[in-house]
């Protein structure tokens, strides 16, 4: 979906308002850093996914992930509306809010891999 000017739109709010990402939009246009966004994240899919021939490249990529959606996880600090007004704010949290909150899970997976290629990694050799 980063490849689509529907999903490009739709993530900017939250890089526009991040102090980590807002100045990428100074250098390239919302749709280009989208599917810059995109690349990456299937080049650390790709990563992750190798760990039974090379474990090393794919704790690398769980690392990258982590990383990732540690980033992703500080858009609920700096995006307005993701805490629900009508109900009081938070721990209320709006659509918008938990879309985001899938990456606290997704932080966890990253984790987890990381552990396991670095565990496994010499039963691979």
């Amino acid at each position: 979906m980063k490849f689509t000017s529907y999903e490009a739109e739709g993530i900017k709010p939250f890089v526009e308002n991040s102090p980590l990402m807002s100045f990428v939009y100074q250098f390239l246009s919302v749709r280009s850093f989208s599917a810059f966004l995109g690349v990456t994240e299937i080049v650390i899919g790709l990563m992750i996914a190798s760990r039974h021939f090379t474990p090393k490249t794919s704790a690398a990529g769980s690392l990258l992930a982590t990383g990732m959606f540690l980033t992703t996880m500080t858009f609920m600090l700096s995006t307005p509306g993701i805490f629900e007004p009508s109900e009081g704010g938070f721990p209320a949290i709006s659509i918008t809010g938990q879309f985001l909150l899938k990456d606290l899970v997704l932080l966890g997976a990253s984790i987890l891999t990381c552990g396991e290629a670095l565990i496994n990694r010499k039963q691979y050799r």
